[in-house]
């Protein structure tokens, strides 16, 4: 006795919820990609009406309320500002530094930074925020 099947088994993928799987993966990259900050380092910004974008090769610069200086998010003392400023321009060309300073430092604070670069002739730039 000869017994035949009348369908053929077929191997099938289910694909119907792949779809909102892929949705909320967008969904939540997105999300957090307008969530994430590249500056770590929190500084209220003093505040400017006109906005500049720079195309430059940047080091960044920050200086905290309670005096701590950052070079590209790596903390260094005022004592070694001026060699590790000088270190990290060194291989750039036209390197710009973009400072980052609260409004609630002293201008002589802001001068102090400005000096480095002007001895050693390296363009400073203030970085704001738009008012």
């Amino acid at each position: 006795m000869k017994l035949k099947r009348k369908h053929h088994f077929q191997a099938e993928v289910a694909t119907s919820s792949l779809n909102d799987i892929m949705f909320f993966l967008l969904l939540f990259f997105l999300i957090v990609s307008t969530v994430a900050n590249p500056n770590v380092i929190k500084v209220l910004l003093p505040k400017a009406s006109a906005a500049q974008s720079m195309t430059k090769q940047q080091v960044s610069l920050t200086v905290t309320s309670d005096k701590q200086y950052y070079i590209n998010r790596q903390l260094v003392p005022f004592q070694d500002l001026e060699a590790t400023l000088i270190k990290t321009c060194e291989g750039l060309t036209e390197p710009t530094v973009v400072l980052r300073l609260p409004g609630t430092l002293s201008v002589q604070d802001l001068v102090d930074v400005m000096h480095l670069g002007a001895k050693h002739k390296i363009k400073m730039v203030l970085a704001t925020d738009k008012k």
